[in-house]
């Protein structure tokens, strides 16, 4: 393990026209900063009031620039997390002091980018300079918003929004987000793409102080795999550096925040006092117990506070003496955290792979020696390679032979040689078990001594006596009397007993030409259900199709509609939308409109049930609180009449212990049906999701074939062409701008040559454009669609 070290804990003032000179002075050494605070007149003449603070920090950042502040604080931080090292980087302060504008800059400038991007960049830079190395790097975007987690990069078209709510797990690898969504960048645009990206989807708000205030906490995590390329061995080393963007404490008087913004403020104050917390505890060296799951933020942050990795805190406070309460609350927060100590050390761990490699390379070199040793000994038969089928044929051989007597001894060469003697002496007796007890069975029928009932009955029919032998058997060496089969008895035809096929097919006959079924079919259900048990009534039989039926309901839909071979004439005005959706139901849409028909009567089923079940609960619960409450009278009445005890043993009547049964079953019953009330929740669930997907889908449907069929012209829709990116029927060819292949050429060299900030700007442009446009893109067609439903 490392060694413990002090978090780090710069401050960042942010720059004003009215700054207060009078009450922030900055020590000669730039690491320490002195509040004066005036003594309030109005307390009268004997006031203790403290007028004084001085605060030890790492740096004083005043006027600083956004290059001076990462190579400050973050640079090292990111440089010893291609070592291995994991590293955490965290603003705070109060709203509108500057903290996103610090941890992620103006992202119009490319001057004015923040730690964030910078963090991006060289991590990719310092990539490209180890080319020993084969370094893997991966993103996530995490926000905590009112106390609930949510991905920022769900949006994306392959990620999509996740089923089940995100929830924080610990492990023995530490703590991790369950349902995160981690994404892999090969380039340094592709990184900065997904950090735009999730910018886009911050929650924000205008307050007083800030007119873009961030009302959640955001954790952007870069994770780096490294693996040597010229060394062997399977060690290799793993680093996460965590971005945090805490939103801003505030004071509700003075950012004047009400409705949703109010409840945001709740939330953020609590969140940001919960760390607090923690801060002072980890400060702490007596306390035993860290409260980290008192809320989501400390929860998610367990490594980073006070864990294994590199940790640096910006402070953000103003420079105003009207925010001077605040900038006092953040700078002891600062100071409280600089008790904090850590304890990094390198994440090593090992690759499975590479350690087989070794291994077998290790093994060959045994081997080896082990070659020379026995050439040197004249033992020049020996292998140590696992052995063959010919060889272990040969083994059998020799031991059959062993035991039948025609070979005395077996030679013995080495250990794999001697276990797999041993081996096929225990096949053999196996063989010769199962074909002793085979020749048996062909002459008798063995019943097993401790089954008792098959001897019951055959003591009754008289085939064995009282003392276990059989009928005509004299002196212990009978001549073996055995039961026959029931087959072979005279004067009786074996019944011949339907297959699970004719049954299917006789119950497809009795259902009648509503339902036929081809032969394939019944050769799949014949395949499919009667692997473990086949069903030899024909109310088994359909169950098994009723259940078939139910799972064919609940498949997925179709990818492609039905395509129409012919279009009908177009009306001078479109039809009433009601209308028209009858029309599609039963022509184009019919197969999407059955199939959500199907799951919905399985839904309503489901729900039937489920009601039911919770009319079954209740009344059951009805009788346990009625039977609970005779047994405590009973007990009442016991404990007036006076307890009876026999041995240490509490006696009670009849009727107590009855009512005790009785309350014991009702439990019983209870928990039953509130478990098969879970299942049918779920279903009914999963069943939601399938019928909510088929209204989506249907209703999609439709508004493709309207737009086709009466809104588009006819010399539109000649004009789409079924290759193209836009999707036929939901947007005019005349409303989509793009670049072609040749200005999109121009604009590359263009960027290289004219960008004033260089060559190293152009990934951050290039992602920042893409973005732009994507986003532009979606509120296009959002725009179109509402257009059209008017």
């Amino acid at each position: 393990m490392g060694t413990r070290k002090k978090v780090h804990a710069f401050v960042r003032v942010k720059p004003t026209d009215d700054f207060a000179h009078e009450m922030i002075r900055y020590g000669d050494d730039n690491k320490s900063i002195d509040i004066h605070l005036k003594k309030d007149a109005r307390k009268g003449v004997v006031n203790n009031q403290q007028t004084d603070w001085s605060f030890k920090l790492d740096g004083v950042l005043h006027d600083a620039s956004q290059d001076l502040v990462y190579e400050t604080v973050a640079k090292d931080v990111v440089s010893q997390a291609l070592d291995g090292y994991n590293g955490t980087i965290m603003c705070y302060g109060q709203t509108g002091a500057g903290k996103t504008y610090t941890m992620t800059g103006a992202t119009e400038n490319y001057k004015h980018r923040g730690i964030l991007p910078r963090a991006l960049q060289q991590v990719f830079r310092m990539i490209e300079e180890r080319p020993t190395h084969a370094v893997t790097v991966r993103v996530s975007y995490l926000e905590i918003y009112n106390e609930s987690l949510f991905d920022l990069l769900s949006t994306l078209p392959y990620v999509g929004p996740s089923v089940t709510p995100m929830t924080i797990v610990e492990n023995s690898q530490g703590v991790f987000v369950k349902g995160l969504s981690v994404h892999l960048t090969s380039q340094e645009e592709d990184a900065f793409s997904l950090l735009f990206e999730g910018e886009t989807n911050r929650i924000i708000a205008s307050h007083t102080l800030n007119k873009n205030s961030s009302r959640s906490h955001c954790i952007f995590t870069i994770y780096v795999e490294a693996h040597s390329r010229t060394l062997s061995d399977e060690k290799y080393i793993t680093s996460k550096i965590n971005l945090v963007d805490l939103a801003g404490s505030e004071r509700l008087g003075k950012s004047g925040s009400e409705g949703r913004v109010l409840k945001e403020a709740t939330y953020i104050n609590k969140s940001l006092s919960f760390l607090e917390q923690a801060i002072i505890a980890l400060g702490d060296q007596k306390r035993d117990h860290i409260p980290f799951r008192q809320c989501k933020l400390t929860h998610a942050l367990k490594d980073s506070l006070g864990g294994n990795c590199n940790m640096v805190l910006v402070t953000n406070i103003y420079g105003e003496a009207t925010q001077l309460e605040e900038t006092l609350s953040s700078l002891r927060f600062a100071s409280r955290m600089k008790l904090v100590t850590t304890e990094p050390a390198i994440n090593e761990k090992y690759d499975a792979e590479r350690m087989v490699k070794n291994l077998e390379k290790e093994l060959a070199l045994l081997k080896q020696e082990l070659a020379i040793h026995d050439s040197l000994a004249n033992r020049t038969l020996v292998t140590y390679d696992p052995m063959d089928e010919v060889q272990i044929a040969e083994i059998n051989s020799q031991v059959r032979r062993y035991l039948e007597g025609t070979l005395d001894e077996i030679d013995i060469i080495n250990l794999r040689q001697i276990q797999e003697v041993f081996n096929q002496f225990r096949v053999v007796l196996s063989q010769q078990e199962q074909e002793v007890e085979l020749a048996l069975r062909r002459k008798y029928t063995l019943i097993d001594k401790n089954d008792f009932a098959t001897i019951s009955a055959v003591q009754k029919a008289g085939i064995m006596d009282v003392d276990g032998h059989l009928v005509g058997e004299p002196d212990g060496q009978g001549f073996g009397v055995g039961i026959a089969p029931s087959s072979s008895k005279q004067g009786k035809k074996p019944k011949s007993r339907k297959t699970f096929k004719e049954q299917v097919s006789s119950f497809a006959r009795k259902e009648g030409a509503g339902s036929p079924m081809s032969g394939k079919d019944l050769e799949v259900v014949s395949t499919s259900k009667t692997q473990l048990v086949p069903p030899s009534k024909d109310a088994d039989v359909k169950e098994v199709l009723l259940r078939d039926r139910e799972t064919s309901s609940i498949e997925p839909l179709p990818s492609d509609s039905p395509k129409e071979e012919s279009r009908p004439p177009r009306p001078s005005t479109p039809p009433p939308k009601p209308v028209a959706f009858e029309d599609f139901k039963n022509e184009r849409g019919s197969e999407i409109n059955r199939i959500f028909k199907e799951n919905k009567s399985i839904l309503n089923e489901r729900k039937k049930r489920a009601s039911e079940t919770i009319q079954r609960i209740n009344a059951i619960k009805r009788e346990i609180d009625v039977t609970k409450e005779a047994l405590n009278f009973q007990k009442s009445l016991r404990e007036k009449q006076g307890e009876y005890e026999n041995k240490g043993l509490m006696i009670i009547d009849e009727e107590e212990f009855l009512l005790i049964l009785k309350l014991k079953d009702l439990k019983k019953q209870y928990r039953s049906e509130y478990q098969d009330l879970r299942d049918l929740r779920a279903e009914i669930q999963y069943c939601q999701r399938l019928v909510d997907q088929c209204r989506h889908r249907l209703l999609m449907e439709f508004d493709i074939w309207y737009n086709e069929s009466f809104i588009i012209s006819e010399e539109m829709q000649v004009a789409l062409k079924p290759g193209s990116s836009i999707r036929p029927g939901m947007v005019p060819v005349s409303r989509i701008v793009s670049l072609g292949e040749d200005d999109q050429d121009k604009f590359s060299q263009l960027q290289h040559t004219m960008l004033p900030e260089g060559p190293d700007s152009i990934s951050f442009y290039n992602a920042k454009v893409k973005t732009e446009q994507k986003h532009n893109y979606l509120k296009t067609m959002i725009g179109l669609q509402q257009t059209h439903r008017k």
